[in-house]
């Protein structure tokens, strides 16, 4: 399943050095307003260890990790709702992402320039929040009145959707958020389809200085405490670092991290804090031609997770062999696994666990 997040934040907060350094893909990132237009776009891998365990057991031709889809979207202002700024091109380019990756500048630098002229993370996180849910009022206002016509009908779906809608409509009106809401899963599809943009999961990205990269500075604590609040998590990152290490080989960024004191790069905990975010996990699929990694939500079924390779297979599912990675790592090869009795069988109501192995049996 294809999955994408999308990097917002206000102009000059580190947006584009960050976005450089996960996808290595250079693009401009200047000390002034808007040098991001069109949003750029990167084809991250997931980083998962699990996967060098397997291919060390068994030999395969390829390994192909999952990926995220990541565009740098263009730095918002205050009025973007209203067209400031590039705020019509942002907003639209936000609708087409699954996640929301809000970078909020944790540090100080006189040479870099912020656009409200000092740094303050409760501020800016307040601008960019403040601007998606007017822009939401707007796109509520619409659809209300185009659902509120349909259900004079008695369209069903539609006077769902008006209730659903009016829950939204007040929430956005306190400030809140439509995601603050709880939603039955019939009310999730209908908010769904209105294509809303607090609607929207957000991971906040604290961009600290060096020195800061145990979290504990004190806007990173305040950057935590708002998301907290919400719900959300917050990951720290130093974007200058990570733009290093982003140019290294293999070796010299092992040195840098034993140097720093760090165990992996932070934009691999971003990535991995992303894939959760959306309620996602892997399985792998493992043998000579290759070893790959799937996507599927969490709580998938193993004809689910049989149609994620192909739709065909979900259809003709007949049965899955499952083994662990530990279970691998434990007994050195598949047929060591099948000999110890750890290779499991099956059928259409298994729940798919986070890393299983699996063979798919299915119909021609």
């Amino acid at each position: 399943m294809s999955v994408s997040a999308g990097v917002v934040g206000l102009p000059n907060v580190g947006k584009s050095t960050i976005f450089n350094a996960l996808t290595e893909a250079g693009a401009e990132s200047a000390n002034y307003p808007f040098c991001t237009i069109d949003p750029n776009v990167g084809i991250v891998p997931v980083p998962d260890p699990r996967m060098d365990i397997i291919c060390e057991h068994i030999t395969t031709l390829k390994v192909i990790p999952t990926v995220v889809e990541i565009l740098d979207i263009a730095g918002l202002v205050k009025g973007a709702s209203k067209g400031e700024g590039l705020g019509n091109k942002f907003l639209a380019n936000i609708r087409e992402v699954d996640a929301i990756l809000h970078v909020v500048r944790c540090f100080e630098d006189s040479d870099v320039v912020h656009v409200e002229g000092s740094v303050d993370p409760a501020r800016d996180v307040d601008i960019i929040n403040t601007e998606l849910i007017l822009a939401d009022m707007t796109t509520v206002e619409k659809r209300l009145e185009k659902s509120r016509r349909a259900a004079r009908g008695q369209d069903k779906v539609e006077v769902a959707r008006v209730k659903v809608l009016e829950r939204i409509s007040e929430a956005l009106n306190e400030g809140r958020p439509a995601r603050s809401l709880e939603y039955s899963e019939e009310e999730a599809k209908l908010a769904h389809d209105c294509h809303l943009l607090t609607t929207k999961p957000v991971l906040y990205v604290a961009n600290v200085a060096e020195d800061d990269l145990d979290g504990e500075a004190k806007y990173v604590q305040t950057l935590r405490d708002l998301a907290a609040a919400e719900g959300s998590d917050v990951v720290v990152v130093c974007g200058s670092i990570e733009s290093e290490l982003a140019e290294l080989d293999e070796a010299e960024k092992n040195e840098m991290l034993e140097g720093l004191g760090i165990a992996e790069p932070a934009l691999n905990v971003l990535i991995r804090a992303t894939y959760s975010l959306l309620g996602l996990q892997s399985f792998f699929t493992a043998g000579e031609v290759e070893v790959r990694a799937w996507t599927i939500p969490v709580g998938a079924t193993a004809p689910q997770a049989a149609g994620a390779i192909h739709t065909d297979f979900e259809k003709k599912f007949i049965r899955a062999e499952v083994y662990t990675v530990e279970a691998l790592q434990e007994h050195g090869s598949e047929a060591n696994i099948k000999a110890a009795g750890k290779l499991r069988v099956e059928g259409k109501g298994y729940i798919v666990k986070d890393g299983d192995i699996m063979h798919i049996l299915h119909g021609a």
